[in-house]
């Protein structure tokens, strides 16, 4: 198949759905796989994938928005920003009405805060090269897959010997939360459909370890209709066959090592470090902080931010979404108090959110 109608095509999916409940007919149990991609989320809810399933193959939806597992913390430390009038503050339009303890970026630019939606780090590097005589800080968010664009546009900086612009860096990494959710006797998981635009970057063999150390199933899928129905197909396959390795569906845009010179320059710019996820935590190693000899371009290094306590609003129950320990319908908010016009959590929030990807098309 070359072109997109392909995979959207009715009577392909339809076949791929009778052979899926023809190989579920012969397991021995049920089984729970899970998307850690908020695109794979958003596609199964839009084409109604699950409605296609037997009752025996359940889909759930895992902390792959990186919007979503972003913690409260950080925006308000984002909001603190924009507190400076010098200062403007540049994100990708997701963040924008994320609410934070007290307030969003919304908010904050409808009372007189220069909050800018940029569509590449880069962009924010020439906000700083045509004001400077402001401060142009840019809302690093995301998974491995944001992760390259933010580490040139801060070598571009350095380049340009810019002295105006900086990263509030929130960037994670996947594989090790995916271990995490595995061994949780709670889900059960019995399979994994992948992430598709973060292992373009990592490469296939990111899982490797995954599927080895906890014998559990691991498909690099696209985000289509027949793409899903196949990267089920795969799993289903590997489970009736008592394997357990990685296999790339999504062949047209991932390989086995990835992309190795995004990996490179993510590793001159970032190291490791240990981060807060919304709903898991804080997780050791799966961060990414801006290295030493770039500290002039870390926000938090730079900037004296007056940032409030974090607050929670307990009735929210996005961790427990994002742990996929509850589907959205099981939240009391859902579309009731938390509508996309009125979010109380990034879950409804975030074009990638599963709470989003439910009201739009799950109702």
């Amino acid at each position: 198949m070359k072109f997109q109608d392909e995979f959207r095509d009715r009577a392909l999916v339809q076949n791929m759905a009778g052979n899926i409940r023809r190989m579920a007919e012969r397991l021995p149990v049920p089984v729970n796989f899970m998307e850690v991609c908020g695109t794979h989320t958003m596609s199964i809810y839009q084409y109604g994938i699950r409605s296609l399933l037997p009752e025996n193959v359940r889909l759930i939806s895992g902390p792959g928005c990186p919007v979503c597992v972003t913690p409260i913390g950080y925006v308000d430390k984002a909001l603190a920003c924009t507190a400076d009038p010098r200062n403007i503050v540049a994100t990708f339009g997701d963040m924008l009405r994320v609410p934070g303890s007290r307030s969003s970026l919304m908010e904050e630019r409808a009372k007189g805060a220069d909050v800018r939606i940029v569509y590449s780090p880069l962009d924010a590097v020439s906000l700083a090269q045509r004001n400077p005589e402001r401060g142009v800080v840019f809302l690093g968010v995301g998974f491995e897959t944001t992760t390259p664009a933010v580490a040139a546009a801060i070598l571009e900086a350095a380049k340009l010997q810019l002295a105006n612009f900086s990263v509030l860096a929130a960037h994670k990494t996947i594989p090790i939360p995916m271990e995490l959710l595995t061994s949780d006797p709670e889900l059960g998981l019995s399979g994994y459909l992948c992430p598709a635009h973060v292992s373009t970057v990592i490469g296939g063999a990111a899982y490797r370890q995954l599927a080895e150390k906890y014998r559990i199933p691991c498909v690099v899928t696209g985000f289509e209709p027949a793409d899903v129905m196949q990267g089920i197909e795969m799993l289903l396959a590997q489970i009736l066959g008592g394997e357990s390795r990685v296999e790339i569906q999504y062949s047209r845009a991932v390989s086995w090592e990835g992309n190795p010179k995004a990996r490179a320059i993510v590793a001159q710019v970032f190291e490791p470090c240990d981060t807060d996820w919304r709903g898991l935590g804080m997780l050791p190693g799966t961060g990414m902080a801006i290295r030493g000899e770039y500290a002039r371009f870390d926000a938090e290094r730079v900037l004296t931010l007056d940032v409030p306590e974090a607050v929670e609003n307990p009735a929210c129950l996005c961790g427990e979404v994002l742990k996929g320990k509850l589907t959205p319908f099981g939240c009391p908010l859902f579309s009731s108090v938390c509508t996309p016009e009125t979010p109380v959590g990034a879950c409804m929030v975030s074009s990638e959110g599963t709470c989003a990807a439910a009201y739009k098309y799950g109702r």
